[in-house]
């Protein structure tokens, strides 16, 4: 018989649920603080929001699909000496031409520590990124300038293949001559 009502407090404890203890009722449960979504601005912010990263993965995305006209578009509107627009002028000018670039890194190094610790590894991504390509482009350019150099060495070095040539066929001719 104790097991008959053992069983049947159980069950109706099951059927109850959480709500039978007075410590766990829902009205006593402090609501966590909502943070305020930017999840619709054109331009991300540095607030804590739950789409923070996700709106400057976009906004990076659309500097880097985007054409000259807009990023200069965008340039006049980040005209401020705040952390964050410098943050948010570095993401447009790390998809510029290769003069922006410099800028671009400049501003990310300067104030990547602003940004919040949620955003900062994408920025850091970002700022590796930039130097890669500047790393990459100054190579190139090395490369460049050291085949334009090796090309008028060739040319050089033919001119006075030529005029040796011309010096032997003189000499050569000289002395077959009657």
């Amino acid at each position: 018989m104790n097991y008959r009502t053992l069983l049947s407090l159980a069950t109706a404890m099951l059927l109850v649920g959480c709500e039978a203890f007075p410590a766990m009722q829902q009205s006593e449960v402090e609501p966590e603080p909502e943070l305020p979504t930017q999840c619709d601005e054109p331009i991300p912010t540095l607030v804590e929001s739950a789409c923070l990263v996700e709106a400057w993965v976009a906004y990076g995305l659309a500097s880097q699909r985007a054409d000259r006209e807009w990023r200069d578009e965008q340039l006049e509107q980040l005209e401020g000496s705040t952390p964050e627009q410098h943050l948010q002028r570095a993401v447009v000018l790390a998809w510029g031409s290769e003069r922006q670039w410099d800028q671009a890194a400049a501003l990310l190094e300067e104030d990547l520590h602003a940004a919040p610790s949620d955003l900062q590894p994408l920025l850091r991504y970002w700022l590796n990124e930039v130097e890669g390509r500047r790393a990459l482009s100054n190579r190139l350019q090395r490369s460049e300038n050291e085949r334009r150099s090796l090309a008028e060495a060739n040319e050089s070095l033919t001119e006075k293949l030529e005029a040796l040539t011309d010096i032997e066929q003189s000499i050569n001719l000289r002395q077959y001559a009657p």
